[in-house]
Formats: C-alpha cells, structure tokens, sequence
C-alpha cells in the first residue's frame, strides 16, 4: 500500500509572534508544521501512524533510493508555515557536524529556505551581518545584547525566497506568511529576543550562538519571477532539498518520483488534484499531500488557477 497519497494532520504551534492566518478561530497560531515526523497520517490505510513510524518501518517505498542512501530510514525534512505578526527571535543553526558536536550523533544540522507567501507593504526580514563584521565584533555583542545593531535588514514582497545556510544570524519581521523547509531538525539557538522576558519557554543561547555564528553569512535573497501560467520554477536546490513552485491554471501536470524521492506538495494558492490511477485527492490552500517514492508517475489536476510548493531530495 506504499503507493497510496498520504495526507497528514498538521501540528500547530502558539508562540507569542503568531498571527490568525493558519488556523481560523484560534489565535495566535505562530506555526503549521505540515510535514513533521510526529504528525499523524490523517486518513487511508496509514491513518493515525505518524510519518516517522511509516519512514523506518517502509524505507525507500515512502522515502527514495536517494533517501535512504542519504540519511537512511529517519525522514528527511521538516515543512511549516510561519504566521509572523511580530519578529521572531534573532537565532542561528547549527550544522551537521555542530549539531553532533554540541547536541548528539542523532541530530541534524538545519539548512533551510523560505518561500514568501504574503508580505505587508515595507516588510522585512533579518538575514546576515553588515558586511565587514568581525568575529570579535560579533562575539562582543551577542555577549552584551547589541547583536541588533550589526544585522543587515532586506525588505520582502510575495513571491522571494530565501536561501540560509547554518550559521547565519536571521530574523522574520511582521506582516510575514512564510513557506519554511528545513532538514528535519528544530535546533534554533536564540541570540535576542526584542528585550521579551525569558521563561522557560523562551531562552537565550548565548554560548551555543557564540560556537555556530558565522559573522560573513549572509542569506541568499532570490526575488520573486513572474512565470507561465502552466510550468515549474526551481526555486531553491541545494543537498538536504529541492524545493520548485508549479504553477498550474487549465493543463494537467504530470510528475514522477521516479523511486528517487518522496514529493512533498502544498497548495499555497487556489486549489488542485493528485490522481494515480483510480486514487484522486482534492488539496484546497495551504493543505499538503505526502506522495510516496513508490507511487512513480502521477498528475496534478489544477482547480482553476493555483500554485504549489514541490520539497524533495533529489540528487545532485
């Protein structure tokens, strides 16, 4: 049954940042995590087993050749959408040999990328140092809490994407709905949080921002490119993901795993329709369908005009 759409509940996260977009009548909603090891296959042959139980018990028929070899049987990614009504923490990530170094073997690094969905007129973003920032220089203020005054701001509209490799000091600013994927790690250290008070929950990581910040990474700001109605468009492709938009208004699209990887589809716009052979599921906005490594060929069937997020792991 691993050629079967598997469909999975979203886990929601409250912090104090979030907004009302993800989950109408609950608020503040700060994060969707759509595709998270701990989420549970929401209906079908699966339903009620969580997608790290499903990637070690069916290996490459869910994850991939490429997977497996990979990363082996743990699934790879996680995928969330980040409602941002006020700035996040400025944080930084470690990667995989830091994560191991300061967290354990079984930890991930976290190279990520970010896809803007909706951005208020002037909104911005926190990726990188002014350039010309000095170890020292950088060490000193995430010491004594004036780390705000080195970082570079970029202003963001809907479309961009943004490339950031471990190490690099970022931020997301309000009025920002967010595509995020990641490796499947949620090592986040804080460096500042906007003078909030620390609790339990939040915390400042100062030592371990010290060991992973790199004061000359900066993020990889990609503006956003009108496209076909019918087509796709790599956006971000780097070892740990590849992450394309498929615009689709009138054509079916047909795609393939080809056994190499599991696709990862989010409808960020309008509506669509998988289909592989009888089975069909319907995706309105913001909802994602897992589709096995097994499942090979299948179709997107657009509803009208819309837009997907496309993550995998496809070799280089």
């Amino acid at each position: 049954m691993t050629n079967t759409f598997l469909q999975l509940a979203p886990e929601y996260r409250d912090y104090v940042w979030g907004g009302s977009r993800l989950k109408p009548g609950t608020s503040p909603i700060a994060e969707a995590w759509v595709v998270y090891e701990e989420d549970h296959v929401a209906a079908g042959p699966y339903a009620g087993q969580t997608l790290a139980e499903l990637s070690s018990r069916l290996g490459r028929d869910l994850l991939g050749e490429h997977v497996v070899k990979s990363t082996g049987t743990r699934f790879p990614l996680l995928i969330k959408l980040l409602d941002c009504a006020q700035w996040l923490s400025l944080q930084v990530h470690p990667d995989d040999e830091q994560a191991h170094r300061l967290e354990g073997p079984m930890f991930f690094g976290k190279t990520e990328a970010w896809h803007v969905l909706e951005a208020e007129p002037g909104a911005r973003l926190i990726a990188g140092l002014k350039p010309g920032t000095s170890g020292e220089a950088l060490a000193q203020a995430i010491r004594n809490g004036t780390i705000i005054d080195w970082v570079q701001y970029y202003t963001v509209t809907a479309g961009d994407s943004i490339f950031m490799r471990p190490g690099t000091i970022h931020a997301l600013g309000p009025g920002l709905l967010i595509y995020e994927v990641q490796q499947t790690s949620d090592l986040t250290y804080r460096v500042w949080d906007w003078n909030r008070p620390q609790t339990g929950r939040r915390v400042l990581h100062i030592d371990k921002s010290l060991a992973v910040a790199n004061p000359s990474a900066t993020g990889d700001v990609r503006p956003g490119a009108p496209g076909p109605a019918d087509g796709s468009q790599t956006l971000v492709a780097c070892p740990y993901f590849t992450l394309t938009l498929i615009r689709a208004q009138a054509q079916p699209c047909p795609l393939d795993t080809h056994g190499v990887t599991f696709h990862a589809l989010t409808v960020v716009e309008g509506q669509a329709e998988v289909e592989h052979g009888a089975e069909k599921m319907r995706l309105r906005r913001f909802e994602t369908v897992l589709v096995p490594a097994a499942v090979g060929a299948y179709q997107l069937n657009p509803l009208g005009a819309c837009r997907i997020l496309r993550a995998c792991v496809e070799p280089a």
